[in-house]
């Protein structure tokens, strides 16, 4: 398998040696230790600390990927209704993932170059009265960053759980889960916290466990197995003490670091990361950098190139970069810029490569 000196796709991203050290390290059984339901507990506020709330935050083995078919196992059954507020390929998935699973699901979508807009959600939701509404904050194969505040209280309004993917902007950017009225949060390890896909991370609110205990969905991807862990010291399943206790190295890296200063990075590495784009000729995908995302940047490809072509020209220089999927596979490639990617001495080099393989 190929390494690549200069990495900057959009996760899983860049693991610092400092947090890889955590797997060569012996632990005991993490279903008996009274010392990992210490760590699981120590995490957990730390994360709640990160994501500004004060509800409940599970976390538990596994790409993140479980805890999106998850969380909708565990807040609907066959015949609930989903919303699901699109503007693009993650946010549109919420939709799909309930049809699957009998739930009813309508999408209040926007372009993929775009954000949602608020009053077209509230009037679908109005008419269509779901039990949950789904959003992307972070809509990673586009580059854009969707604002919660607006959706989160038209979920208020017609008493609908909101659930909010975060995977990609949670460490990256602010969050504000209380704030925004975020009932079921989902966060990744592999994205902003700079570790492998090994663990997901979710916040759940009161009202969500009590939708969870009305469902009782109990399959190995459930939240609801988790509600009182660390406090009964029993777990669904073995956990992975050793990303547990990474996840503790980068939480505290972050909080070392001051969460202030941790988004301004990203918002600096993003900016510079689409200055120099534009001095090159590359043109944003979104439609306005005002939307995009302080932890990923999307761009067409160059005219005159296919993605093919483009992607191997970077990697032959020592160079990856993420492709992208669905209607924008071969269109629109991405810069990845968060966690240990959000440097800009990294950053710089690898858009030193692309402007070298343009010129070309």
């Amino acid at each position: 398998m190929r390494e690549y000196p200069i990495g900057l796709v959009p996760g899983p991203v860049s693991v610092p040696k400092k947090y890889a050290q955590a797997w060569l390290t012996d632990f005991g059984s993490s279903d008996l230790e009274a010392d990992f339901f210490d760590l699981y507990a120590r995490n957990q506020a730390l994360v709640q600390k990160l994501l500004g709330t004060k509800e409940s935050v599970v976390i538990t083995s596994g790409e993140a990927m479980s805890i999106l078919w998850g969380s909708v196992k565990s807040a609907l059954a066959p015949g609930d209704r989903l919303l699901a507020v699109a503007s693009g390929l993650f946010g549109e998935g919420f939709a799909d993932m309930a049809r699957a699973l009998g739930i009813k699901a309508e999408t209040a979508a926007a372009e993929y170059d775009s954000l949602p807009d608020p009053q077209r959600v509230r009037e679908a939701a109005l008419s269509f009265r779901p039990h949950v509404i789904t959003a992307v904050h972070c809509e990673t194969p586009s580059g854009t960053l969707t604002p919660l505040k607006d959706l989160g209280e038209i979920a208020l309004e017609v008493g609908a759980l909101f659930l909010v993917d975060f995977v990609s902007s949670g460490g990256g950017a602010p969050v504000d889960a209380d704030a925004n009225h975020i009932d079921i949060g989902l966060l990744g390890s592999q994205k902003a916290l700079s570790l492998p896909p090994s663990l997901s991370i979710s916040t759940i609110s009161a009202r969500a466990w009590d939708s969870m205990k009305r469902v009782n969905y109990a399959g190995y991807d459930a939240c609801l197995p988790w509600i009182d862990v660390p406090a009964k010291v029993c777990m669904p399943y073995t956990h992975d003490w050793h990303s547990m206790t990474a996840l503790n190295l980068s939480l505290s890296a972050i909080m070392e670091e001051g969460m202030d200063n941790t988004f301004a990075r990203h918002s600096r590495t993003a900016a510079l990361c689409r200055e120099l784009a534009r001095g090159m000729g590359l043109r944003l995908f979104p439609v306005s950098e005002a939307i995009c995302s302080p932890t990923v940047s999307a761009f067409h490809v160059p005219d005159g190139w296919t993605w093919e072509a483009f992607d191997a020209a970077l990697r032959t220089r020592g160079l990856a970069v993420g492709g992208n999927y669905g209607p924008l596979a071969g269109k629109v490639f991405r810069v990845g810029h968060m966690g240990s990617q959000a440097n800009e001495e990294l950053l710089l080099r690898g858009m030193e490569v692309i402007k070298e393989a343009l010129k070309k």
